[in-house]
């Protein structure tokens, strides 16, 4: 079991203006899996208020970061550069493969700004911001997420799999 936190960034669900349909998803996705949601939190697009909440999670007992919005080109999108300020180690081949995936269904995959990495024993993934990114980069990824997950707590019987 894995304690997982959702974090939305979206100014308008943080204000109430709009439902968090892609959070939804991704609680949906993990419901009867080894994800345990144990945080689910919508804040604005605010870099400093994100980058904040992300070292606050970071300090607890979560394994699993999921973020979901702030990935694109608009100017308040701002969640990679506030992964990038929280992360001690960088892990490319996540959202690569996200985008490499997603690439097969839409052109615009390429516009994806995600990252993904790890600080202290927390890995953080950047998803999408649409419901249907979220399922398809989601499911794409997750049964892989397992193993990584083990090695990054520790468990030396993952380590000698590789």
């Amino acid at each position: 079991m894995f304690k997982t936190a959702i974090l939305t960034a979206s100014d308008k669900a943080s204000q109430g203006l709009r439902e968090d349909l892609s959070g939804k998803m991704i609680k949906e996705i993990l419901s009867n899996t080894q994800y345990k949601i144990s945080n689910y939190t919508i804040l604005s697009d605010d870099k400093d208020i994100l980058i904040n909440h992300l070292n606050k999670l970071c300090s607890t007992d979560i394994a699993l970061i999921l973020t979901t919005g702030g990935t694109g080109f608009s100017p308040r999108d701002n969640m990679p550069e506030a992964t990038c300020q929280v992360i001690d180690k960088e892990v490319p081949g996540i959202p690569e493969a996200m985008r490499a995936y997603s690439l097969k269904i839409t052109p615009r995959a390429m516009l994806s700004r995600a990252v993904a990495g790890i600080k202290n024993q927390t890995l953080i993934i950047n998803l999408p911001g649409s419901p249907k990114a979220v399922n398809e980069c989601l499911t794409y990824i997750l049964p892989t997420l397992d193993h990584g997950l083990k090695i990054m707590l520790g468990n030396t019987d993952e380590c000698a799999r590789i």
